[in-house]
């Protein structure tokens, strides 16, 4: 394209826009790639046709020492993918520094603050290095450059009102600058001119600044910096106090969502196929802050299963309740009622404070962990007793914990799955008309049943000793077995009595304080100082054990002499795929271990 000299040239408007002019060049084809009449023969050809003639011209003229292919990099429309001409034309500039250094300091003195911290040099690497911006795209759509020349005495006016006269010559021959404004040049105005700045409403009174904007890195110069000093120069303010940064959605091997790669997802569907509340589960859980994220179908699936089991559950406690069953008064709470709610009000402390710092991924982790573990698996079976006896003088109480704890549940999980939450709270005993304009839990102190809490917690590290041991021993759950508790503490065991008979599949509990009368091949396990035997011959049947296990020990022998045999013919080896030859390998290994352990066990059961 030539020489180029630029000599910039600023108006002295408030915004500072000039327009950098008196280009000196030498154009060598116009913006359709045609070429100029530099040189006569060429004049009129495309760009592409007329290098053609020029290498052969050259050759003629003899001064074309040699030609060879030459790999570099070159610039390529995204859309189309054809390359990219560098070609001088006019266009305007914002003269960035005096609008960089108050924007900068805005930030050094905490008025905006980036979560995570460490972004903000992301922001001052841009800002503190910032060159002038050049505004004006030639694009069909967007905000109209307010700039006019006249046609007569070439005049340039900026002007905020539309221009029909030169402020010069006083011609009517005037018309408007055909570029329109980058698209981030409007985006930076959305805080204060969509509330009807410069007028002082009291919109831009109410909401101006905001507390929070949440977006992504890729974008912090782009449209965070250039909001910061647009309304700093313009509305006098900061535009809001807090950006959060999340990271970018990946797709599973870690690359960037982009129409070129046609690797993105249409949410639609995946709304259709799952529902909108899985969704959004699967875009928040195990994430965090700042965090690139890869995009799963398993954590829809996930968030899917979560949700299907915290509508059964409620489905569970609606079937439950009759009309005015709810004793709101209620305060002689069971052991079980106690830990739930000491459980909860630790789960509403935990979220409220990951809330408060923009730490989403782990506090929806703390609802799931608490709504599923706790409150479904392990508080709904406990009071199952209760409420299925209409005359336990506690079944109203176990009905308003039910109630109050799934109403709190759904009020932390609300922000991240809106819809299920709703559904379920409108059918509960509440005082509101939605969920979304009832209170956020808070934690209460009289809540926090500390000695409670750990009680049932070692009552569940009982149970899940006891039906480890029962499922490592593959004993059907309906097959019930004395347990016996060796411990000084023997309160504990009988508060929690009724839980471990029915959760555990006991057929008698029974506490000493020694090892006397013990059965010498019981099975046992230490739970914080409490030692628990089960008599072996209560958990299976050693005669019928011993067959089935020789059963399964004779499956593993066939199976591994069948691969060997398949491993050791050489038609086999020869054409078979390596992939078929591996996996044939595989159950060699695996079927070898299983017969091993089988045969340990055998070993065991015979010496008995």
């Amino acid at each position: 394209t030539g020489a180029v000299k630029i000599t910039p040239a600023h108006d002295p408007n408030d915004f500072e826009v000039g327009l950098r002019h008196n280009l000196e060049v030498i154009k060598v084809f116009d913006e359709q790639g045609k070429m100029f009449d530099l040189i006569k023969s060429y004049e009129g050809m495309d760009r592409l046709e007329a290098r053609k003639y020029i290498v052969e011209d050259l050759e003629k003229e003899g001064v074309l020492l040699k030609t060879e292919n030459y790999t570099h990099n070159v610039g390529k429309c995204y859309r189309c993918h054809q390359t990219i001409e560098p070609y001088v034309s006019k266009q305007w500039f914002v003269k960035m520094k005096p609008l960089a250094e108050p924007a900068n300091e805005a930030v050094r003195q905490g008025k905006v603050k980036f979560i995570p911290e460490r972004f903000d040099k992301i922001y001052f690497s841009w800002m503190d290095n910032v060159k002038d911006w050049c505004i004006s795209r030639q694009l069909w759509w967007g905000h109209r450059i307010p700039a006019y020349y006249c046609d007569d005495c070439n005049e340039i006016m900026v002007s905020e009102e539309e221009v029909n006269t030169c402020t010069k010559c006083h011609s009517k021959n005037v018309h408007q600058d055909e570029d329109t404004l980058d698209t981030w040049f409007s985006s930076a105005l959305w805080t204060f001119a969509t509330m009807g700045w410069p007028e002082n409403t009291k919109t831009l009174q109410k909401f101006h600044p905001t507390s929070v904007l949440v977006t992504g890195y890729d974008i912090i110069f782009f449209w965070v910096a250039r909001m910061i000093f647009s309304s700093v120069e313009n509305a006098k303010e900061v535009p809001f106090n807090d950006v959060l940064i999340h990271g970018l959605v990946r797709d599973s091997q870690g690359r960037k969502m982009s129409k070129s790669l046609g690797n993105g997802v249409d949410p639609l569907e995946v709304i259709e196929k799952y529902g909108a509340d899985s969704f959004r589960f699967a875009l928040v859980y195990g994430t965090s802050a700042g965090n690139d994220t890869r995009y799963s179908e398993d954590k829809i699936e996930l968030g899917r299963n979560f949700a299907n089991k915290l509508w059964n559950a409620s489905r569970f406690v609606l079937m439950n309740f009759g009309e005015d069953e709810i004793d709101n008064k209620a305060t002689n709470y069971t052991l079980e009622d106690k830990w739930i709610l000491s459980k909860l009000n630790t789960t509403i402390k935990e979220v409220t404070e990951c809330m408060d710092k923009y730490d989403f991924g782990v506090a929806l982790s703390k609802i799931v962990e608490f709504t599923r573990d706790e409150f479904c698996d392990w508080y709904i079976e406990i009071c199952k007793s209760r409420l299925y006896d209409m005359t336990n003088p506690t079944r109203k109480v176990a009905l308003k914990v039910l109630n109050d704890v799934l109403v709190d549940s759904l009020k932390l999980l609300h922000p991240f799955m809106p819809f299920i939450t709703e559904e379920i709270y409108l059918k509960l005993f509440i005082n509101d008309e939605s969920i979304m304009i009832s209170e956020f839990p808070k934690y209460k102190k009289e809540n926090n049943f500390e000695k409670e809490e750990k009680e049932i917690e070692l009552i569940k590290e009982i149970i899940k000793g006891i039906r480890n041991i029962r499922s490592n021993m593959n004993v059907p759950p309906s097959k019930k077995t004395s347990i016996i508790f060796v411990t000084n503490n023997s309160s504990i065991i009988e508060n929690g009595k009724g839980f471990i008979e029915k959760l555990a599949s006991a057929s008698s509990i029974s506490v000493q304080k020694d090892k006397n009368n013990i059965p010498s091949n019981a099975i046992s396990l230490a739970v914080e100082g409490i030692e628990i035997f089960i008599p072996f011959d209560e958990l299976i049947e050693i005669d019928k054990e011993i067959e089935r296990l020789e059963k399964e020990a004779l499956t593993y022998t066939n199976e591994i002499n069948r691969a060997n045999k398949m491993l050791s013919n050489p038609g086999f080896v020869g054409k078979a795929p390596q992939e078929k030859i591996d996996a044939e390998k595989e159950k060699i290994t695996k079927y070898t271990e299983l017969l091993e352990k089988t045969n340990e066990r055998l070993e065991k059961l015979k010496s008995m």
